[in-house]
C-alpha cells in the first residue's frame, strides 16, 4: 500500500478579524471545543495539544462556498479500512500481533510544518498544541488598576528572548505545564479593560506586539525543536502590518507554512450571542454581567479602529487565508495547497453556533459483559433491559417535561421530538437499548461505524482466554493500547476506530439538533475524550462502566457533562457529578 505524502501543519492563530467580526469565530467554538479558532488574544480558554478531535476525510452540505486559486479535494480519501474488512497486510500471519505503524503516526513524519489559523488535529495523528497570546498577556502583562497590581496569580511566565532570526534558544515556558488560562483570586473585574486594547496608546500597543511574538517564538520552537506538526497562533492579527511580521517570522524557519483565517460577521443576532458567550470567558468570568458587556463592546470599537481585511495586495504576495462569513454560511478559500489545509476549509464549512445537549450512554448489559467476554453480538440480559427501559424514559422526559400536555401542547411536543436525532450501532445490544423511542416513532438511525472495536482472532473471548492462548498478543495489547492493531481479519486498532468514527463527527458537528448515541465501551470513550479534552494517551484506559449516562452540552469554552448513574433499587437515574468526575476516571482501568 502506497502511504500518501501528507503536509505537516503548524496552525498559527494568525486569524484577521474585524473586532466586530471575532465574535462570530469565537461564537463558532461553542459548537465545539475542537474547533479552536478564537481568533482575538484574549478571550481562548486555555490551550494545550488536547482539543477535540479535527474530523478529516468527509464532504458535507454548505449553503454557499467560494475557492480562489486552491486545491480543494472534494472527497478526500479515506485512509483507514471500513470495520470488519479484510487487512492483507496485517492479518493471519505470524506477525499479525505486532503494531503496524500507522496512518497516524506516518502523519507526523512526512511533509512540511503548516501554520493555520485555530483548529485541532491532535485526534488525527497530528502532533497538535495550541499557542494562545490571551493567556501569556494575562500572565505578563501588568495590571491596569491598582487594585488589580494586589491580586494573586497562581503562577507567572518568563517571557521569551528573540536573539536571533532563527529559533535555537531554549524553549519559552507556557503559562502553565498544561496551557491553561491563569486563575486569579477573588477577582472582582478584570486585569485588562478595554483601554488596554486603545490603538492611540502606543505603550500598551507595543506591550501586545511583544506578546504576540513572543508567542509565536514559542510555537515556532515546540514545531523546530518538539518535533510538533501544527501549531496554532491563537491571536488577533487584524492588521497587514502584524500578518507580514507573521509571515516573515514563520518564513525564517524551514517547511513551516501558514494559513490565515478571517472571521467577518454582518448577522446582528450572531454578533449579540457571541458577546453574550464572552461572559464566561476567563477576561470576564468574574466581572458583572453588564460592566463586562459594555467593556468587550469597547473592546470591539478599539479592534475596529485598526483592523484591515485581507486585501488584493496581500493575495498578489502569496498569502494564504481562509475567509469564513457569518459563522460558515460562505467560506472563501486563497492559495490553499496541500491535505490539512485543504481540510481546514471543509471543517469549517460545517461549523454553528446552535447550543444543543447530547446523551450517550453505552448499551445496557449484555450476557457477554457478565463473563467479561468480548466482541461478538449478544442480546441484552435482563438486567440490560431495565437500564435501556430507565435510561430510555430519563432521556425523553429531559425532552419532553411531563408538565407539557398532549394534546393543549401536541405542537411544542412535536417540535421538541422532531429536534433530536436517535443513534446506534447495529449489533443488538445497542438496538435493544433504544426500544423506547423505536415504540414512539422517535428519529432513530442505526450506524454500522458505531460498532464496538474488531477484536479480529480474540473476538468472542474472555480477558483470560486471550491472556492464556495468545500471550504475546496481551503483552502487546497491555503495553500499547492505542495503536496495537488485533490480529486476525479486520481486527482493529483504537485509531483504526477513530478513523472510522471520523465521518460521524463531523456530521455531529454539522448537525444542529439534539442527540442521543447509544453506542460501545470504545466508540465512548473516543466520543468523551473529543468533547472533554481527554489526551489520545489516556483515552484507551479511561473508565466508561455500564448503567452510565452522559450529558454533555457543548459550549464556548468546552463542554458541560453531567453524570447519571442507574440505581437498579430505585430505578431511578440518579445525577453522580459533573467534568471533574469524568476527569477522575481517566487512565483508571485497562479493559479491552
Amino acid at each position: 500500500m502506497t502511504i500518501p505524502r501528507l503536509p505537516t501543519v503548524a496552525i498559527t492563530a494568525a486569524a484577521t478579524l474585524r473586532p466586530a467580526d471575532q465574535a462570530a469565530v469565537s461564537a463558532a467554538s461553542a459548537a465545539s471545543p475542537m474547533l479552536l479558532f478564537e481568533a482575538t488574544d484574549t478571550d481562548s480558554p486555555a490551550s494545550t495539544s488536547d482539543y477535540r478531535l479535527f474530523p478529516l476525510l468527509r464532504s458535507g452540505e454548505t449553503s454557499a462556498s467560494e475557492a480562489s486559486d486552491s486545491h480543494l479535494p472534494l472527497e478526500p480519501p479515506m485512509l483507514s479500512l471500513p470495520p470488519r474488512a479484510s487487512i492483507p497486510s496485517n492479518s493471519i500471519s505470524k506477525h499479525s500481533h505486532r503494531i503496524a505503524k500507522g496512518t497516524a503516526a506516518l502523519r507526523n513524519e512526512f511533509g512540511p510544518k503548516l501554520v493555520i489559523v485555530m483548529v485541532d488535529l491532535s485526534w488525527c495523528g497530528f502532533k497538535t498544541k495550541v499557542f494562545n497570546v490571551g493567556n501569556r498577556r494575562r500572565v505578563n502583562a501588568p495590571p491596569l488598576s491598582a487594585q488589580s497590581e494586589s491580586l494573586k496569580i497562581e503562577y507567572a511566565l518568563d517571557s521569551p528572548s528573540r536573539s536571533s532570526n532563527r529559533i535555537s534558544t531554549p524553549a519559552p515556558k507556557s503559562a502553565n505545564a498544561d496551557g491553561a488560562s491563569p486563575v486569579i483570586i477573588n477577582r472582582p473585574g478584570t486585569l485588562h479593560d478595554s483601554s488596554f486594547f486603545d490603538p492611540k496608546n502606543k505603550q500598551y500597543a507595543a506591550t501586545r506586539e511583544k506578546i504576540a511574538m513572543d508567542t509565536l517564538d514559542e510555537l515556532l520552537y515546540w514545531l523546530v525543536h518538539e518535533d510538533g506538526k501544527v501549531a496554532i497562533h491563537d491571536a488577533t492579527n487584524s492588521t497587514v502590518e502584524r500578518r507580514r511580521a507573521v509571515v516573515e517570522r514563520v518564513s525564517s524557519e524551514e517547511g513551516i507554512s501558514v494559513v490565515f483565517v478571517e472571521s467577518i460577521c454582518t448577522d446582528m443576532e450572531v454578533l449579540e450571542q457571541n458577546i453574550l458567550m464572552k461572559l464566561k470567558g476567563p477576561d470576564y468570568i468574574n466581572m458583572p454581567p453588564d460592566e463586562a458587556i459594555a467593556d468587550f463592546r469597547e473592546r470591539m470599537k478599539n479592534y475596529e479602529k485598526v483592523y484591515e481585511t485581507i486585501s488584493e495586495d496581500e493575495e498578489n504576495n502569496g498569502i494564504s487565508y481562509i475567509k469564513i462569513i457569518n459563522v460558515g454560511k460562505k467560506v472563501i478559500a486563497h492559495n490553499i495547497h496541500g491535505y490539512l489545509a485543504s481540510q481546514c476549509v471543509f471543517y469549517l464549512m460545517q461549523i454553528h453556533i446552535k447550543e444543543r445537549t447530547l446523551w450517550l450512554s453505552r448499551h445496557g448489559e449484555s450476557t457477554y459483559n457478565r463473563v467479561n467476554r468480548i466482541g461478538g453480538d449478544p442480546p441484552l440480559t435482563p438486567l440490560g433491559k431495565r437500564y435501556a427501559r430507565a435510561m430510555n424514559d430519563f432521556i425523553k422526559k429531559d425532552i419532553i417535561p411531563p408538565h407539557l400536555d398532549p394534546v393543549n401542547d401536541a405542537e411544542e411536543i412535536s417540535r421538541r421530538r422532531q429536534g433530536v436525532h436517535v443513534w446506534t450501532s447495529t449489533l443488538q445490544r445497542t438496538l435493544g437499548s433504544i426500544e423506547g423511542f423505536e415504540e414512539d416513532d422517535w428519529h432513530v438511525v442505526h450506524f454500522k461505524a458505531l460498532g464496538e472495536i474488531f477484536a479480529g482472532i480474540c473476538e468472542d473471548m474472555t480477558l483470560e482466554e486471550i491472556e492464556g492462548t495468545y500471550p504475546e498478543v496481551w503483552a502487546e495489547l497491555t503495553k500499547n493500547k492505542l495503536n496495537y492493531r488485533y490480529p486476525g481479519s479486520g481486527g482493529e486498532s483504537y485509531n483504526d476506530v477513530i478513523d472510522r468514527i471520523r465521518p460521524l463527527i463531523v456530521e455531529l458537528e454539522r448537525m444542529e439538533d439534539n442527540l442521543v448515541i447509544i453506542t460501545h465501551q470504545v466508540i465512548l470513550r473516543t466520543l468523551l475524550a473529543y468533547f472533554g479534552n481527554c489526551s489520545l494517551e489516556e483515552m484507551p484506559t479511561t473508565n466508561i462502566p455500564l448503567h452510565v449516562l452522559y450529558k454533555v452540552c457543548p459550549k464556548p469554552y468546552g463542554a458541560d457533562v453531567s453524570v447519571y448513574k442507574w440505581n437498579e433499587e430505585t430505578d431511578e437515574m440518579e445525577l453522580i457529578g459533573g467534568n471533574e468526575l469524568l476527569d477522575s476516571e481517566r487512565g483508571n482501568e485497562f479493559s479491552v
